[in-house]
């Protein structure tokens, strides 16, 4: 059953302002160290980093505005799995707020200019 639906779309060149101006310090804030390591492997990280956050905020548009509560930026962890689709994995006490038997699906893409993302949350 789907119990939420979350999508958004962000524009590059307003992470590459961001990361311009406060660098290490931006990405600390909103993402886990894995997910660092990640988008510091890629070639074009404005657009990974762009996807990633995009990624999150669909994710908390899918949950219950209950949940919320206990969200941080880095209670979400968006890694690429083995066969590169992303995933998204709940991190600390905000793994407790996901509902009993519950999967978030994830598509993240990205064109020169924007970076979008959808997320479904479904319980089995």
């Amino acid at each position: 059953m789907i119990l939420g639906l979350g999508t958004d779309i962000i524009e590059i060149s307003r992470i590459e302002k961001v990361v311009s101006k406060f660098g290490d310090k931006f990405l600390a804030k909103l993402f886990t160290s894995k997910e660092i390591e990640s988008i510091r492997a890629r070639k074009y990280s404005a657009q990974h980093i762009a996807g990633r956050f995009a990624a999150k905020e669909a994710i908390i548009k899918a949950l219950d505005p209950d949940w919320n509560k206990d969200f941080t930026w880095k209670s979400l962890e968006i890694l690429n799995g083995p066969s590169g689709v992303p995933e998204a994995n709940t991190v600390g006490d905000f793994s407790k707020k996901m509902p009993e038997n519950s999967q978030i699906h994830l598509s993240i893409s990205h064109s020169e200019n924007y970076a979008t993302a959808v997320a479904i949350l479904e319980t089995r």
